[in-house]
Order: structure tokens, then C-alpha cells, then sequence
């Protein structure tokens, strides 16, 4: 299991950090679609008990990144082509309306800090990181909004679509395009267009979907 060990015994929760630290590791990829997770395995990995690890998983679960199979126990969900293309439909509504609320509220230092990762995407050469900048270029955009209940549910879809959404980046042009739109809504942004960012914000998730669809391994062939 391709997990990181970290000695959480004084931590105030040790199952939100082995929550996290699963999480993190589903969404990039080290724990790959139907590995199982062993909860005695994880628990010495974390010097804690199972208790907090069960807990984890059973969060996990919720969020649609874990599931339980007859024999096998909890491993790490998979999507079909039909689930992805929900979920990136589901994000064509949520966050265009994230941007479009936000745009009024973002100041320079916001807008500088929005740049500067927008700039990180585009000169990044490492795959692996894609995706952390890639959401760290949205979530820049997205913290001035307060839609707080629509963050958090455009946050858990990018958790389930993660992984995918690089392996897409990686198979197709995808990384230019991605560039390119990236820089769009930036400029709408900055200048001030809520409803531009929305729009364009909206065609980009949809682009991305298209994209992901074209190349999905499990995409059932017409």
C-alpha cells in the first residue's frame, strides 16, 4: 500500500489524519481504483488503534471514494463513463455560480495569488502535479465566494474526478487546452466580468468532461 507513514498518537484526531491522508493518497493516484484498504495494515502504518482507521474508511465511504465489496472488504472506488460525465454535469452547475459570486469580492492580493498558480499550471512539466495545481488555480478563484455549502460540494466532486482528470491531461492535448482556458477565466476575473467567469468557467468543465469521455477506458463504444 502506497501510503506514507506518519505517527499520529498525540494527534487531536487521528481518524480526520488518516481520513486526510487516504484521501490524499486516493486522489492522486498511489492508491489505485479497487486496491484494498486493510485496516489492520493502515492502523500500524499510523501507530493508532482500528478504531480510527475504520472511522476514516467509513467516511471515505460517504464521499463515494471507498466502497465495500462482498469478500474483499473496503477498496478504493472506481467511476464508470456515465458516473464521470454526472459529475462533471454536476460541476457545470455548481461552479460557474461559485465564480460568478465571487468575482465582486476578489481584491488584488487574491487575484495575484490566482495568477501565480494559473503561472504554476502552465510551466509545470511533472504529470504527478497537475491536478494539486490545477485545483489550487480554482480554489484561489473560488475562496472569495461565499457559497460555503457550494465549495464544499464542488470540492467533494473534484475529489471523485480527480484522478481521472489527470490521466485525461496526460492521453490528450488537454494540458494546452487547459492552459489556455485557465488564462480566459483569470482575465475575466481580473477584469472584473462575473459573468464572462461564469461562463467561461462553465465551458471549461464541460470541455474537460468531453475530453475525459473521449478517452475514459471504460467509455462503452456506440
Amino acid at each position: 500500500m502506497n501510503l506514507d507513514p506518519v505517527d499520529i498518537s498525540k494527534a487531536a484526531s487521528a481518524s480526520a489524519a488518516v481520513f486526510e491522508a487516504l484521501r490524499q493518497a486516493i486522489i492522486d493516484g498511489r492508491l489505485e481504483e479497487g486496491e484494498p484498504l486493510r485496516q489492520e495494515e493502515i492502523a500500524r502504518r499510523f501507530s493508532t488503534s482500528r478504531i480510527p482507521v475504520r472511522e476514516a474508511i467509513s467516511r471515505l465511504e460517504e464521499y463515494g471514494l471507498v466502497k465495500t465489496q462482498r469478500f474483499k472488504g473496503a477498496v478504493v472506488a472506481g467511476l464508470s463513463a456515465a458516473e464521470a460525465a454526472e459529475i462533471f454535469d454536476f460541476r457545470a452547475l455548481l461552479e460557474p455560480e461559485i465564480i460568478r459570486d465571487a468575482v465582486p469580492r476578489m481584491g488584488p492580493e487574491l487575484l495575484a495569488q490566482a495568477r501565480q498558480k494559473c503561472e504554476a499550471f502552465a510551466g509545470c512539466k511533472n504529470p504527478m502535479e497537475w491536478g494539486v495545481l490545477n485545483r489550487e488555480f480554482h480554489g484561489a478563484l473560488y475562496s472569495a465566494s461565499t457559497l460555503s455549502f457550494h465549495r464544499e460540494a464542488a470540492r467533494g466532486a473534484m475529489d471523485r474526478i480527480d484522478r481521472y482528470i489527470r490521466a485525461q491531461l496526460v492521453m490528450s492535448d488537454g494540458m494546452a487546452r487547459a492552459e489556455r482556458e485557465h488564462l480566459e477565466i483569470l482575465t475575466a476575473c481580473e477584469e472584473g466580468d462575473a459573468r464572462r467567469a461564469a461562463d467561461l468557467t462553465r465551458a471549461h468543465v464541460l470541455e474537460a468532461k468531453a475530453s475525459l469521455l473521449a478517452h475514459f477506458p471504460v467509455l462503452p463504444k456506440a
